[in-house]
């Protein structure tokens, strides 16, 4: 092997690095192609062929390209383990206060690194848990400094919100149901006054150009409407128009903001954000569960990508959402796992999966050919967070791919049987062996080659542990300020 990483041959010359493929995901609509040949010089693919069966000497494999997660906050550990087992969105949001990482770099590392053992190229961070110990332009760093680390793409959005902090409306109906000991620990810990608009944008822009590179594209983070006020989702969709930088949010996740969406926007939320300009093909918009007809329709139009998130959707009860529909009307579809994957385990594969299984079609009516489903939900995941290329494997795209081990996903091995199905039917990160971006191994069987993952998570676990009483109050205050929620929300929006 040559100091650079290239391979040599026996007279001395560099070479090419190349992968011998039993089957690989060449043409989504024709399907898997059999004995491919991949080459790639640096991080370009340039060479994709079927036909000449290379000698393998390791059994079959499976060469797809590698995932693209659009949506996630890289949550360090599950929420589960801080107390937060199946609770709506708007208790387990301020719930998540007591997971707030005791360290950024090693609370991107176990995330990022978890996700590209499941096969991920590429992950939207959309950074709503900051340590609170870093500037946030130095939080950034860190976490650029993991991903780097580890050797993935990634989208940094710092979330912007300046409204709504527990609620959406005022906090003053909860305050006044809580005890004085729990009402004054809440305005502490959750109602603080926001940054200036000015500010927000700023910072943004300082992250950008610290560490935004062909392996980080930094994006506008607004946490949601029902979060930010019309200034400030204003302000951004002027600067992202002025600069091109996409933009990144929530929107229609709950019951609950939906109706407020329509008492606060009585002509429509999603043409609320088209009449200012921010519903563009640089928008990405998380969930959309509660999404009408007509405003799937205007963010078809206008290019936007909509990203399902569906174990997350199932765990905090918000949904399943209308995909199937919003796919046949042309909307841009892609997948994330939103930091909370069905086993908790950020599998993409069989998050990937989940998705088909939920809205891939009823009875005989399919919704997607599988393959085609699984290229365009990488190639506008790539789009979401900023990767260059289609994700395709072909000359002249990124050299970021996985390899599963197909004899692994064909246990049985009775008949020949089309991988995408094998995959679609039981495929999970397991049988992901290795994982290349721009050309470089990250995964190999199975291990993350550039960190010890292992030992970065017990370490994080140790540092928790040991920090454990930094929210001893409002764990003790917890079961009021839940009850409070609950109660101000279901007098809101009558939806309990």
């Amino acid at each position: 092997m040559a100091s650079g990483g290239r391979p040599i041959d026996l007279a001395g010359r560099l070479t090419m690095p190349e992968i011998s493929a039993s089957h690989a995901l060449l043409d989504p609509v024709s399907g898997c192609s059999r004995d491919v040949d991949l080459s790639w010089d640096g991080a370009t693919f340039t060479s994709a062929e079927p036909g000449k069966g290379m000698v393998r000497s390791s059994g079959l494999k499976l060469v797809l390209p590698a995932f693209a997660n659009a949506h996630d906050h890289a949550r360090p550990l599950p929420m589960t383990s801080f107390g937060a087992a199946f609770m709506p969105l708007e208790t387990w949001l301020p719930r998540s206060m007591v997971a707030t990482p005791p360290d950024a770099y090693l609370a991107a590392l176990a995330p990022l690194g978890r996700a590209a053992r499941s096969g991920c190229a590429a992950i939207m961070v959309h950074y709503t848990r900051p340590s609170g110990k870093l500037s946030p332009v130095e939080e950034a760093k860190e976490v650029a400094r993991a991903a780097a680390d580890i050797g993935v793409r990634i989208a940094f959005a710092p979330a912007l919100r300046n409204r709504n902090p527990l609620v959406y409306g005022s906090e003053e109906t909860l305050l006044a149901g809580l005890s004085k000991t729990s009402s004054a620990l809440v305005r502490e810990t959750y109602c603080q006054s926001p940054a200036s608009i000015l500010e927000m944008i700023e910072t943004t822009q300082a992250i950008a150009d610290t560490i935004g590179s062909e392996m980080v594209d930094v994006q506008f983070g607004p946490a949601g409407v029902q979060w930010c006020s019309s200034e400030l989702l204003e302000a951004i969709a002027a600067r992202s128009a002025e600069t091109g930088r996409r933009v990144h949010m929530h929107l229609l996740e709950t019951p609950y903001q939906r109706q407020w969406a329509d008492r606060a926007y009585p002509d429509g939320v999603v043409s609320y954000l088209k009449d200012i300009g921010l519903l563009s093909p640089r928008l990405t918009l998380a969930h959309c569960i509660h999404a009408r007809p007509d405003e799937l329709e205007m963010i078809a139009e206008a290019g936007a990508v909509i990203v399902t998130n569906s174990s997350s959707n199932m765990h905090l009860r918000s949904g399943i959402g209308p995909i199937a529909d919003a796919y046949r009307r042309g909307c841009r579809i892609a997948v994330g796992m939103d930091g909370l994957a069905f086993d908790e385990d950020d599998d993409m594969v069989r998050e990937t999966r989940l998705a088909n299984a939920l809205h891939g079609g009823l009875g005989f009516d399919q919704t997607w050919n599988r393959a085609v489903f699984l290229a365009h939900g990488i190639a506008n995941g790539r789009a979401a967070t900023g990767a260059r290329g289609a994700g395709r494997l072909a000359a002249g795209e990124p050299a970021d791919f996985i390899v599963l081990d197909h004899d692994r996903l064909d246990r049985d091995k009775i008949m020949e049987i089309d991988p995408i199905d094998l995959l679609f039917a039981r495929g999970t990160a397991d049988h992901v062996e290795r994982v290349v971006v721009a050309g470089r191994t990250i995964v190999e069987n199975g291990r993350v080659t550039g960190v010890d993952l292992d030992a970065a998570q017990a370490e994080l676990r140790e540092r928790y542990r040991a920090e454990r009483g930094r929210f001893s109050g409002l764990e003790a205050a917890w079961p009021d300020i839940e009850k409070s929620i609950a109660r101000r929300m279901g007098e809101a929006c009558g939806c309990c």
